[in-house]
């Protein structure tokens, strides 16, 4: 699913009210009613306060509330301006909210407001998506106290005061607080920014029709990966396909107290369906690796605690690097060396190998093209500089994706994986209960698996991130966030897979 800029959505709703035709009032109609739809499932009961803006979104909210009458629940309209002062198609739908011998009670002071605390759930239609500053006056005010009011808020199709990309100039005190938002077509970019959630909620999406053409061909930097556009990529396996068919990998992980990252991502690695696995640790590793991964091979580095070199990388299908390495000194020349010495095999970055990248701006120019970079925000601040929002983090990894030719996997609720022009996917699947030690790991040895059996590295990054989503969600029949742990979403891929093969 692509995700637009605003200003796209609004060209494209433009697209779809000339070529349906439909006229922008029926547009209207159509897109209020796939939220009421999806309200009166989440909210079949009760008083219903909706509040109406000034320009479409109010429209939306007008029309809503005359359905919501119309099945009769009893619904108080809160407008902030006049009848005159909405929007064309508004005046359209307040004249039909009349017919239902309702009117809209105009909002001309804070003294009024105390009157919306006295509904189950408020709809907010203040503001829609093309908004482009902060709130001020009345409008202000109100959403200010309806953050203070122990009422259930709706959203129509972005909260009031939200900006559909970029807020870091916005007035974070002046937002809507919702605990559901409704969206039309898209999600809005904004939705999937930590520092966000407090004022999007739950979010969910309801398809109103705009043109399917115009959608096709309207590019978009950004995209929602969904199901589908995971089961076009999956492989199928033949019957008469051996280990040599896929794929020799090559792990360096480990180092003295951290050898469990080793484990985590072999055993990642073999779960995801590798034909051979060497995994490489340090000295004092051997006995640790062959007994809690007996199917990975080992090999031996000279040095008792930390890998310092690395084998012969002919065989090798890909190459992966970082889990509990550390960044010593020793570590640190045998990243340099081994990023010079890949000769074009796939490469997967994640953990200590990313912070040694950081470190060295030298080891950072022999990184090679087409490589996986695996950061979680921190990894990824060291690397280029901190960010002031989520929505500034992503433009930058999407230039140093560019810039350095790589793919960066930017790892959290909604991990972005971008390729070497910039493009960004956003992944679908996964739960807090992820936000856990070794989590990471397993993301590593999936990919490199993915990797060694031939994906293309862009595909092996999304393939991997949903499937590691996945195996997780898969986790909440039988269990809770709380519980998971890295091994049990290793111990799931396998269900992961006989999913998306349904």
């Amino acid at each position: 699913m692509k995700i637009f800029p605003v200003q796209q959505i609004a060209k494209i709703d433009q697209f779809t009210i000339q070529h349906e035709p439909i006229d922008s009032i029926d547009l209207m109609e159509r897109a209020s009613s796939a939220f009421y739809k999806r309200f009166s499932l989440l909210y079949p009961h009760g008083e219903v306060c909706v509040l109406v803006g000034p320009g479409n979104n109010g429209g939306d909210a007008l029309a809503v509330a005359r359905m919501l009458i119309n099945e009769g629940r009893k619904v108080n309209v809160m407008m902030i301006v006049p009848e005159d002062k909405l929007s064309s198609d508004g005046q359209v739908n307040y004249q039909r909210l009349l017919k239902c011998n309702c009117t809209g009670h105009v909002l001309t002071s804070e003294a009024q407001f105390n009157l919306l605390e006295s509904h189950k759930v408020i709809i907010d239609g203040l503001f829609g998506s093309g908004l482009n500053r902060p709130l001020s006056g009345l409008a202000q005010k109100l959403v200010v106290y309806v953050n203070s009011v122990d009422v259930d808020v709706v959203s129509i199709d972005i909260p009031s005061g939200l900006f559909g990309e970029d807020n870091r100039s916005n007035d974070l005190d002046s937002i809507v607080m919702a605990d559901y938002t409704i969206s039309f077509q898209f999600p809005k970019l904004a939705f999937l920014q930590a520092e966000n959630e407090l004022y999007v909620g739950e979010w969910l999406v309801e398809d109103i029709g705009l043109h399917p053409w115009i959608i096709d061909q309207t590019e978009s930097e950004y995209t929602f990966i969904k199901e589908k556009d995971i089961k076009d990529i999956l492989k199928d396996r033949s019957k008469f396909s051996h280990k040599g068919h896929f794929g020799h990998a090559l792990l360096m992980a480990g180092s003295y107290g951290k050898m469990g990252a080793a484990i985590l991502a072999s055993r990642a690695c073999l779960k995801t369906g590798v034909g051979l696995l060497i995994t490489h640790v340090p000295r004092m590793g051997y006995s640790i690796i062959q007994t809690a991964v007996p199917e990975a091979m080992a090999n031996i580095d000279r040095s008792d605690i930390l890998v310092s070199e690395f084998p012969d990388l002919d065989t090798f299908s890909a190459i992966g690097i970082g889990p509990g390495i550390d960044t010593k000194p020793n570590t640190q020349s045998v990243v340099k060396e081994l990023l010079c010495s890949v000769e074009g095999k796939p490469l997967v970055l994640d953990a200590d190998a990313i912070n040694i990248l950081a470190m060295d701006e030298d080891v950072l120019k022999c990184l090679p093209e087409q490589t996986i970079l695996t950061p979680h925000p921190g990894e990824f601040d060291r690397l280029v500089g901190d960010s002031n929002s989520s929505y500034e983090r992503l433009q930058k990894a999407q230039q140093f994706a560019r810039d350095a030719k790589v793919i960066i996997v930017l790892k959290g609720a909604y991990t972005a994986v971008i390729d070497s022009s910039g493009k960004c996917s956003f992944n679908s699947t996964g739960n807090a209960g992820m936000a856990s030690a070794g989590s990471g790991d397993v993301l590593t040895g999936m990919i490199l698996s993915l990797l060694s059996q031939g994906y293309q590295p862009y595909e092996a990054a999304c393939l991997g991130v949903y499937l590691h989503g996945l195996s997780a969600d898969l986790l909440l029949n039988e269990s809770s966030e709380e519980s998971i742990v890295a091994g049990d979403i290793i111990s799931n891929i396998g269900a992961a897979f006989k999913h998306l093969r349904r």
